[in-house]
């Protein structure tokens, strides 16, 4: 059965800033949030080049946008801070990245930064989230809790409903499945046809629809699921994939190894065709998460380094501990010619200097808690 794909890139990235809004930026935004409250409508806060739409939500801090395609903005009012929130958090919308992608949403943020002038510099950015997606017309593919093949203990969950977060279905037709955590590792399978029509996102018909054309296929027409049903494939990756494992923190490491995160995401969790084997790992992958896996593969290729940067990080540990070895040898078979020892008395000559050494640390004048702190903090193999 063959599936159409009509549309693959990111559907969402998110980064935090540990920046502070200038006092005027503050006073601006206090009078634009206090202005939409007023009228409860959206405040326009114009910036130049750029214009900020600012809402009247939250009790604390502003929350502003730069439409459909640009993303949204929250940012902590520095007179009155929420305790280990970050200053400000960017939330880049999934048109923009659909029709863009990351080059585009780097310089609209740079864009939007200049315009509010905000003094920043590039390690300020952590990247906290990023999805990917790829939209399959397969009116005849339906989602099988079964089929899904993930890590021991991950959270699968099933529902028959856009707004149906935790249910299983009963009777229903599944619209969609969840595996995995949105901190961590998340993959998404739903119904995107049923997401356009209940929530009137026609934007991803319209994008489809050019995939349709540029393929020689009449547009779609919604009214006909037979012959419209859209089923999405989305890759969440959190903070705990992107920060902790791949350590990736600015738009710099963005371009060069987020596709090194989604490949690894990839051989993690997988969509496969069930079978009698006892043993799920060897079920073959099913058809749809083949496609879905060399998109990420040729999408993201440019993406990609190839090395996790742990991977360098450890092996640039060793090479120091490597080092240190062979300096402590040369010096012990140094130690040792001064003493008169032969090579025959050498391993007992170890042995015995072990204790001496000892005795040196123990007597010495700081603690050794305090030196060996002192050490770790010269060699700081990570962020």
């Amino acid at each position: 059965m063959n599936a159409q794909i009509l549309h693959s890139g990111f559907d969402g990235l998110k980064f935090t800033l540990q920046a502070q809004i200038p006092t005027n930026l503050r006073a601006d935004l206090a009078d634009a949030k206090h202005c939409a409250k007023r009228d409860n409508a959206e405040y326009v806060l114009d910036c130049g080049p750029v214009k900020f739409n600012v809402t009247g939500k939250g009790a604390r801090g502003f929350t502003a946008h730069t439409g459909d395609h640009g993303a949204v903005w929250l940012f902590q009012d520095s007179d009155d801070p929420i305790p280990n929130n970050p200053p400000i958090t960017i939330d880049f919308r999934a048109f923009g990245l659909a029709t863009g992608g990351l080059r585009v949403a780097e310089d609209h943020f740079r864009a939007c930064m200049a315009a509010l002038a905000i003094p920043y510099a590039d390690n300020q950015l952590r990247v906290t989230r990023a999805d990917f997606a790829v939209d399959f017309l397969a009116p005849w593919f339906e989602p099988d809790r079964e089929a899904l093949v993930a890590p021991p203990g991950t959270k699968i969950t099933e529902y028959t409903g856009i707004d149906e977060t935790a249910t299983v279905s009963t009777g229903s037709r599944v619209q969609g499945l969840r595996a995995g955590a949105i901190a961590n590792r998340q993959l998404a399978i739903y119904d995107k046809r049923v997401e356009v029509i209940q929530q009137g996102k026609l934007g991803w018909l319209e994008i489809w629809n050019a995939a349709r054309l540029a393929q020689g296929n009449p547009p779609l027409d919604l009214k006909d699921r037979d012959a419209s049903q859209v089923w999405r494939f989305e890759l969440r990756l959190g903070s705990k994939q992107l920060r902790d494992k791949f350590q990736l923190r600015d738009w710099t490491d963005i371009r060069d190894m987020l596709g090194d995160a989604f490949t690894d995401a990839v051989k993690r969790i997988r969509y496969c065709t069930p079978s009698a084997d006892q043993n799920r790992a060897r079920w073959p992958e099913h058809e749809l998460w083949r496609q879905f896996e060399m998109v990420v593969g040729n999408d993201l290729d440019e993406n990609c380094s190839g090395v996790r940067p742990s991977d360098v990080a450890e092996a640039n540990r060793v090479a120091k501990m490597r080092e240190l070895d062979a300096q402590l040898a040369g010096l012990l078979v140094t130690r040792a010619a001064v003493s008169g020892v032969t090579a025959d008395e050498f391993t007992d000559f170890l042995g015995g200097h072990i204790e001496a050494l000892q005795r040196y640390i123990d007597e010495h004048p700081t603690p050794l808690t305090e030196r060996l702190g002192k050490a770790a903090a010269r060699y700081r193999w990570t962020d």
